[in-house]
């Protein structure tokens, strides 16, 4: 039975069928961190349900849309950090669509258990088929990721380079691998094949549990040497991952997702570019090889994309190119406008 750490879901953990279903999540496999979203979700609605003296085997849709209206409302723990003026209060879309979507199945679970007769969270429905689109209850927003400009890239590469070594190598894989925040913390020395600059990403610690392969620069060949030299002085010559920690309290321990993203957001103040994420690293990879000529297959395949649509939302042009684009686009329509105005002066004569 998989070990799940019940004193981070208090409420959840004393609710007889919350405990079974959280349990029942993990038992089938699961990842950590879903485990985890999953389990901080319904403990959230169960805390409101709390509040409002509700009892989740009787709730019914309306006391659902009430506590998505509360998630709403609440003061946005990083609306210190978003650039959008209007953004400061509520949580931000994604929150609520991942929280929506656990409690559903939370739900769905207690109708499956002969619980309840029906799920007060109503599921969204595709038009696909001529059917009619019926919307979830919270409607989905699609952002653009964030792409620094040259100068914003710049700036951050600027403070990378003053950082100690470790961080500057993780940088430089997570843009040449286009490596999400979990996959880049969970690499091993022995996944790294200098000999054709490649990186063997295991199936087990993957998004999508397949495993992929992608490649780093010249650049971070040498970073790497440098910081296996560097690591073998420190620790010796051990095994295992590759990101370990430095600081005294967890000293030689493997680096966590949540140390790179505290990591990511020093530089990012440093830096001036309150955007810069962990995912940044990613997307301008990706996106850059778009701007190579890579083909959208082959641009999935090495994110480790499941579909394309995926890969088109990570996918988009700057500005500038949007600029250059126009002008090539404008400059041939003025090229055939003065041939036509030329014609007049045959005319003329």
């Amino acid at each position: 039975m998989t070990v799940i750490e019940w004193a981070r879901y208090p409420l959840l953990a004393d609710h007889e069928h919350g405990r079974r279903w959280l349990q029942f999540i993990a038992n089938i496999g699961r990842a950590p961190n879903t485990v985890d979203a999953y389990g901080r979700a319904v403990e959230d609605h169960l805390r409101y349900c709390l509040r409002q003296g509700l009892d989740p085997l009787t709730t019914k849709a309306d006391a659902v849309a009430g506590w998505i209206g509360d998630l709403r409302q609440r003061p946005n723990p990083r609306s210190g950090k978003l650039v959008h003026l209007d953004s400061g209060t509520g949580l931000a879309n994604a929150t609520i669509q991942q929280r929506v979507i656990a409690v559903r199945l939370f739900y769905a679970f207690l109708v499956e258990d002969g619980l309840r007769d029906l799920n007060p969270v109503r599921r969204g429905q595709s038009g696909r088929g001529g059917r009619r689109t019926k919307h979830g209850l919270v409607r989905r927003v699609e952002k653009a990721p964030w792409i620094p400009h040259e100068q914003a890239w710049a700036a951050i590469i600027g403070v990378v380079s003053q950082a100690r070594l470790r961080n500057r190598l993780m940088v430089a894989i997570a843009y040449d691998g286009a490596l999400r925040r979990e996959e880049l913390v969970a690499l091993d020395v022995d996944d790294f094949d200098p000999a054709y600059s490649l990186i063997h990403l295991r199936a087990e610690t993957t998004k999508s549990k397949r495993p992929r392969e992608v490649s780093y620069g010249a650049a971070t060949a040498q970073l790497f040497a440098a910081y296996l030299r560097h690591r073998r002085e420190r620790y010796g010559r051990i095994e295992g991952a590759l990101f370990r920690s430095e600081s005294p309290r967890n000293y030689g321990r493997p680096l966590s997702c949540w140390s790179w993203s505290k990591i990511v957001e020093g530089i990012a103040a440093d830096a001036g570019v309150p955007q810069l994420s962990t995912h940044t690293f990613r997307h301008l990879r990706l996106t850059d090889l778009a701007r190579a000529g890579w083909t959208l297959d082959q641009i999935a395949q090495y994110a480790g994309h499941r579909g394309l649509d995926t890969t088109l939302k990570y996918i988009h042009l700057s500005g500038r190119e949007l600029a250059e684009r126009l002008h090539r686009s404008l400059s041939a329509i003025h090229t055939q406008r003065e041939a036509l105005l030329a014609s007049l002066l045959g005319a003329a004569r």
